[in-house]
């Protein structure tokens, strides 16, 4: 087994969070035991009565989780999957109720967290996964847009319906679902502000599978997969692959890093003796 648990148990059981606040965390998080060494993080937005909709609150403790690893403060986790806990909904966006009472100084000082925030989960040293099983809307399908990989439902939902709001997207969308999709198609979801299903945005390029059922077991499963690679090969391949590292030098970095590293020296031996290699990160 890749687990000493099984997922499914390992995804329903009570999670727990590093908020040290008595009030119940706006994101859960649990830890999942990766192949070979560390963990899967797994972080559940969860404010069922607002459906997900990204507070300052909320967005204070994504930021926190953000920056454990960014900072290295955070070691152990090797993949980070961000999901729903509520049912019917990934993330309905921008927490509208409470941006009515902002003041304009409120407003820039929330948007230049939330940019900070995604800007600082799209360069992770590690890979990142979106798991939406429902609707991930506005700033919600942005979240989604600053994380490497995107696993959805077959149900799923999601677009940028900004313009009908009279505003445009305003965490990333308008630059980083063109990089992802191309101008045209980024212009024609930006511009009409529809929604598309999971088959659209498959064949398009937003999202990089379907699973049938929930996403977030998808979404592990992917992280899974992940994990049965090399640590040291897998954060390098994220770094030489859009991570500010690119062409031929960063490729040329990244393999420069791992060539003598002991995990590759492994899967040479483990080749020669026909059996699976054990990665220590090393």
């Amino acid at each position: 087994m890749l687990a000493p648990t099984p997922l499914r148990f390992l995804l329903r059981r009570r999670p727990y969070s590093t908020t040290t606040t008595t009030a119940p965390p706006l994101i859960t998080s649990t830890s999942i035991p990766a192949p070979h060494t560390g963990t899967i993080k797994l972080l559940k937005l969860n404010r069922p009565k607002a459906k997900n909709a990204i507070s300052r609150a909320l967005l204070a403790e994504l930021a926190e989780h953000v920056n454990a690893i960014g900072s290295g403060a955070d070691r152990d986790t090797r993949v980070l999957i961000i999901g729903s806990a509520v049912e019917g909904v990934f993330c309905a966006g921008a927490d509208l109720k409470e941006r009515a009472g902002f003041t304009k100084a409120d407003t820039d000082a929330f948007l230049t967290s939330l940019r900070s925030t995604l800007t600082n989960l799209s360069t992770l040293p590690i890979p990142t996964i979106s798991a939406i099983s429902s609707v991930a809307l506005g700033g919600g399908l942005e979240l989604a847009l600053a994380t490497d990989l995107r696993v959805v439902s077959e149900g799923a939902q999601i677009g940028l319906p900004e313009t009908r709001l009279a505003i445009v997207p305003g965490a990333g969308g308008c630059y980083r679902l063109p990089a992802l999709v191309g101008r045209s198609r980024a212009l024609d979801l930006i511009l009409t502000g529809r929604r598309v299903g999971a088959a659209e945005a498959l064949g398009m390029g937003l999202v990089n599978r379907v699973v049938e059922g929930d996403a977030v077991e998808g979404a592990v499963e992917v992280a899974m997969e992940v994990c049965r690679g090399g640590p040291v090969a897998v954060r390098a391949a994220v770094e030489a692959v859009g991570r500010g590292r690119g062409g031929e030098e960063g490729e040329g970095w990244a393999y420069e890093r791992v060539v003598g590293t002991w995990d590759r020296n492994e899967a040479l031996r483990a080749f020669r003796e026909k059996r699976k290699p054990e990665f220590k990160g090393e």
